[in-house]
């Protein structure tokens, strides 16, 4: 059986139009999370938890490709982030953010599955975060979304979009990627409360 590209079966979620917002109804989807605050460019919390859930989905991935011979790329990481007061989301005092690091996972992966897997990861790795990983179905549902081609950090202002500060972005290129040419679509649940946060796989 050839390799699963899971964000090709999904490229109207992840690869969007840079040229004008479309709509679209999200499904159900199954993530490994981690809950953090602070700033996610220097917080050791935020470096554990991506370290913790690609170690996590690494091992899901090879468990799956062993027993039913499925093969698929490990889905890039997501995040939502938000502030208790959305009034104060600042790109410049990113100490108060409150964060949700997490990686999709395919079908395939089920919760008996992911306590395997934590066990073997954790006799391997000994991350503190691993500690704080769950495996839950997230639904978005209808939402608004358009790609954004610059910067990571500008594309969390959305204003020029028409869409709500409380946005989903989903980084589609490595961080790697130089900033003039960083890809995120961003998406906007028509279900997100006011307070709710931004999205955002990396």
């Amino acid at each position: 059986m050839g390799k699963v590209d899971l964000k090709k079966d999904l490229k109207h979620l992840y690869n969007p139009s840079a040229v004008e917002v479309s709509v679209v109804d999200v499904p159900p989807m199954n993530f490994l999370m981690v809950n953090g605050t602070g700033d996610p460019n220097v917080s050791l919390e935020y470096q554990q938890a991506m370290e913790a859930l690609f170690s996590l989905s690494y091992a899901l991935k090879f468990k799956i490709k062993k027993s039913t011979g499925v093969d698929y790329a490990v889905m890039p990481l997501e995040g939502l982030w938000w502030t208790d007061d959305p009034s104060q989301f600042s790109m410049s005092n990113k100490a108060i953010w409150k964060w949700t690091a997490m990686i999709m996972q395919p079908e395939y992966v089920a919760a008996e599955m992911v306590a395997e897997a934590l066990d073997e990861v954790r006799k391997k790795k000994g991350s503190p975060a691993l500690e704080r990983v769950r495996f839950e179905t997230y639904h978005e549902g209808l939402s608004a979304q358009i790609m954004h081609i610059g910067p990571y950090a500008a594309s969390l202002f959305v204003g020029r979009y028409k869409l709500p500060p409380n946005t989903s972005l989903q980084p589609t290129v490595p961080r790697s990627t130089p900033a003039a040419n960083a890809l995120s679509a961003i998406r906007k649940g028509a279900n997100d409360a006011a307070s709710y946060p931004f999205r955002n796989p990396r």
